[in-house]
């Protein structure tokens, strides 16, 4: 039995950090882990490094079973490639799942996909892949817990059991091309699931239904010990959440004589009232932390339910900037706000000295609690543009075209400035400062279409 592990780009017309950054399809490689032992032929294509049309990929090796994973953007690619397999390979089975199929599967519902998995992904995949590979009913009783069908409410997810570790053989022919930003090359590894904050905007802990969920430290540092790469990304929803638990991975790590460079998501408010511990994890090799500033208004940060001050975020910024840690922020854009709010940001952005942002008009995204709020001004229901970059809701004091026109000269004011490239050029060279620049005039283009488009 052939499996083709398949990952898709996104929709020309999404804006996307795939033109900042690539990483490893980390989702697909736990699938392969998980079907090792079933001795099955699987192979995983990485359709944003592999540019052979889909149909050529199918006759070179046709498998019995495709696997797709996406977010609420890939959408429409899914169902358009699931329509071609089934032209191509009437027989041949598609299964997608994905972070988005995990809270809203009926909008991954389609005559052409087979299976949706909307909880306990690997376990499902597993499952399937056996009962396909025996010659048994896929559904046959009892059927695999995660498994969706047309009509039924969310299956609960199983927390008592870890996936296995990612199976990262069967990218190698891709893994030179993966990184983030500055750090290339560079691995993906998770070593928690879920938040236990509630931000009311968060689609990730709809995911996990509002639960948090730790690996074993011993699995995480052996996980650690066998990622080639010097750069590895943490993807936890937030890796700061126990200052017992990062001291432990910190010594751990230190123990062991691994050597790597760390990116990691993390809160300001942890940042800001543990700077030691921040101290220690930059030792440990702490490189970068994506911290969720959200706002520098403190009533957009209560609606947020972010439940951090504006002091805490300026504190966040000054203790990474005293280790020499960079501060990638992320900013929530208001959907009401005028040109005096947009530029009001910048001031204090700029104040602080941050260089690495993204900028993300409020998206109300499906499944999150938001989203019945905002249900009268959406704009688009084309899961494409459900990017946070391109504005879902229509602006409340500004037109289309104008606020875009106002994030692109945010951008510029703050990332984008000769002086700043420049010190970008000094800190990681002529080469990868000119790949990320052209990145990011490729984003600049398409806000610039949406400027015009929105006239």
């Amino acid at each position: 039995m052939k499996v083709l592990l398949l990952r898709l780009p996104p929709p020309r017309q999404t804006i996307g950090l795939q033109h900042v950054m690539l990483c490893e399809p980390l989702e697909l490689e736990i699938l392969a882990a998980a079907v090792r032992d079933l001795a099955v032929d699987l192979d995983v294509v990485d359709m944003m490094l592999d540019r052979r049309p889909l149909r050529a990929v199918l006759r070179a090796a046709p498998p019995d079973l495709v696997a797709m994973s996406g977010y609420i953007t890939h959408i429409p690619v899914i169902k358009a490639a699931a329509r071609e397999i089934h032209q191509l390979l009437p027989d041949c089975k598609v299964i997608v799942g994905g972070i988005h199929a995990e809270v809203c599967p009926q909008d991954v519902d389609d005559p052409h996909i087979d299976f949706i998995v909307a909880a306990n992904g690997w376990q499902v995949f597993r499952e399937i892949v056996r009962r396909l590979a025996g010659g048994e009913n896929p559904w046959g009783a009892p059927l695999p817990v995660g498994l969706w069908r047309r009509g039924e409410s969310l299956p609960e997810p199983d927390f008592t059991a870890m996936p296995p570790p990612p199976d990262r053989a069967i990218t190698q022919k891709y893994r030179h091309h993966y990184y983030y930003l500055f750090h290339k090359p560079c691995a993906l590894m998770k070593t928690s699931y879920g938040c236990p904050y509630g931000c009311r905007f968060c689609f990730c802990r709809e995911i996990t239904r509002h639960r948090y969920t730790e690996r074993p430290m011993d699995a995480v540092i052996a996980e650690l010990r066998d990622i080639a790469e010097p750069d590895v990304y943490i993807v936890d929803d937030n890796f700061l959440v126990s200052r017992e638990r990062v001291l432990d991975f910190c010594q751990r790590v230190r123990e062991a004589g691994i050597l790597k460079r760390y990116l990691i998501y993390g809160r300001a408010d942890f940042i800001a009232a543990n700077p030691d511990v921040l101290s220690t994890l930059r030792k440990a090799g702490l490189r970068a932390v994506i911290v969720g500033l959200e706002s520098c208004a403190a009533d957009e940060l209560d609606a947020y339910a972010k439940q951090t001050t504006t002091a805490q975020n300026e504190e966040a910024v000054a203790v990474l900037a005293d280790l020499g840690v960079d501060c990638y922020a992320t900013l929530i854009l208001g959907t009401d706000w005028n040109r005096t709010q947009f530029r009001k940001l910048g001031d204090w952005l700029q104040r602080l000295g941050l260089q690495y942002v993204n900028l993300q008009p409020f998206t109300p995204l499906p499944g999150t609690e938001p989203y019945a709020e905002y249900a009268g001004r959406l704009i688009t229901h084309d899961p494409a543009q459900w990017d946070l970059a391109h504005l879902v809701v229509v602006p409340g004091r500004l037109s289309l075209s104008a606020y875009y026109w106002e994030i692109i000269r945010l951008y510029w004011r703050l990332a984008l400035r000769p002086a700043t490239m420049v010190k970008h050029c000094r800190a990681y060279g002529v080469r990868q400062t000119l790949r990320l620049g052209l990145g990011a005039t490729r984003v600049t283009w398409q806000y610039l279409g949406n400027v015009v488009r929105s006239l």
